[in-house]
């Protein structure tokens, strides 16, 4: 079992930035590939980036150029820098881990609202 904390949620306004985190437990948080997806309201939960344990990334077009994943293996901790916010980027925002291709977790999930 891997548990999931996310944290760095909020409002912010259009062209503003925030950087989401999310803890996870275990000992083996290395080994783990790591994933922020999102979901707005009346939709389907959707990728937004993934990071493996070797360190590469994968970011949606949506977000390529503006969104940042990475992670700290020391404090167990893989975070979402999120620059340029636009109002379409409001959802609620989970952390996933997936210590191997067929285990995967969920965080509770952190709100980002981006309106002026």
């Amino acid at each position: 079992q891997v548990q999931l904390v996310e944290s760095g949620g909020g409002l912010v306004q259009p062209g503003g930035s925030l950087r989401l985190s999310c803890a996870a437990s275990g000992s083996r948080f290395s080994f783990y590939a790591m994933g922020w997806y999102r979901q707005a309201p009346g939709k389907q939960r959707e990728l937004v980036a993934t990071i493996t344990s070797s360190g590469t990334t994968n970011h949606a077009d949506s977000v390529k150029g503006r969104f940042t994943i990475s992670r700290d293996n020391a404090k167990n901790t893989v975070y979402l820098q999120m620059n340029s916010l636009k109002p379409e980027d409001t959802a609620v925002y989970h952390c996933n881990a997936r210590p191997t291709p067929v285990m995967s977790f969920w965080g509770q999930g952190t709100q980002v609202t981006v309106s002026s």
